[in-house]
């Protein structure tokens, strides 16, 4: 162990038992550049700089693109940050920052800016895993919320279901074999012809379709919490080119709606089938596809009528921000996780 980390993990120590910690949370996983202060459970500030007009005329995110305005970002959104929560650097308790899931050269960005900031300060740093910190938003979300509890993950990168048995104690009950959930929303938004991020633009079709389209139901009859979604994406551009072929007009607004309820069936299912597997009373939705007004509909409705309690956070804290990672860094620090050296490295395929 580093002398560096020695410090910080006495330092570490004297936050035992308070629950008043004043937190900087970074977040650059993919494209959004994030930074936001906790006091507690207390939001203080949150900045968010989109890239969404940047991509879209690429169909979905540029890697290096998106790295490079992480850094032109960061630094002004870190002081927007403190200025907005009225606090000065050295007064904060702690760093949290991504350092996976994410892509490579966007995490680094981050990643790196942290590192300088916790040690010119000489305050902890903590390695935050972007998908627990979507999780750990719903402690702020619903203060009164505390584990065991099942999550569901759903985003455009990842789509599990998994036990919280701690506040940093997260087991995988479930995972999607093939494409995530966000992911299939923005393949078979190009299908139909919308921008990129194809979730809100399916949203917004579906309402103005019928559910009329069959498709594939995968696993049905298998006793599985896994997801894939990769067959009905797949049936979603084989309909299309028929119609297409056929010379006829394709019905976008009925298959957004098909497609939409297909998919958030069978999430909202396996959640709530999660639950009772493993005697859980409260579900959780975790995500950028969180923000999905039928998945939000469906999990309450199955949660109302299997006499579960269903927490989500504000659609506002569904996609990337850095209260989650703000958040999640107050978890690692309740369950007595070292904070991070300073060979810290980010890791782009991390799992939950």
């Amino acid at each position: 162990m580093s002398e560096y980390l020695e410090r910080m993990k006495k330092k570490a120590q004297a936050f035992e038992g308070r629950g008043d910690l004043l937190i900087l949370g970074i977040e650059s996983s993919c494209d959004e550049t994030a930074c936001a202060v906790l006091r507690g459970k207390e939001i203080l500030s949150n900045k968010i700089a989109s890239q969404i007009e940047i991509h879209k005329r690429f169909g979905g995110v540029v890697p290096e693109i998106a790295s490079r305005n992480h850094v032109l970002a960061i630094d002004n959104l870190v002081k927007e940050a403190l200025d907005e929560a009225g606090v000065r650097q050295e007064e904060l308790d702690a760093i949290g920052v991504t350092y996976g899931a994410g892509l490579l050269g966007a995490l680094l960005v981050g990643e790196s800016y942290a590192k300088a900031f916790a040690y010119a300060l000489d305050k902890p740093l903590y390695a935050v895993n972007h998908i627990r910190g979507h999780i750990a938003v719903n402690y702020v979300a619903s203060p009164d919320l505390e584990p065991p509890f099942v999550c569901l993950i759903a985003s455009g990168g990842h789509t599990a279901v998994a036990l919280a048995k701690g506040y940093d104690d997260i087991v995988l009950l479930g995972t999607t074999q093939d494409d995530a959930c966000g992911e299939a929303f923005d393949k078979v938004a190009r299908v139909l012809g919308l921008p990129y991020p194809g979730g809100p633009q399916i949203q917004a079709l579906a309402e103005k379709g019928r559910p009329t389209v069959k498709l594939p139901h995968p696993f049905k009859g298998v006793d599985t919490l896994d997801f894939s979604f990769s067959g009905i994406k797949t049936a979603v551009i084989n309909y299309a080119n028929t119609v297409k072929m056929r010379g006829e007009e394709l019905p976008a607004a009925d298959m957004a709606c098909s497609f939409q309820e297909l998919v958030t069936d069978i999430m909202a299912e396996n959640l709530v089938r999660a639950a009772h597997a493993y005697n859980c009373n409260k579900v959780v939705i975790a995500g950028g596809v969180g923000a999905n007004i039928r998945l939000r509909a469906k999990v309450s409705e199955l949660a109302q009528k299997h006499s579960l309690t269903a927490c989500y956070p504000p659609i506002r804290l569904c996609t990337d921000n850095g209260v989650m990672i703000a958040a999640q860094a107050a978890c690692m620090i309740k369950a007595g996780r070292l904070p991070a050296d300073y060979d810290l490295d980010a890791d782009a395929g991390v799992k939950p």
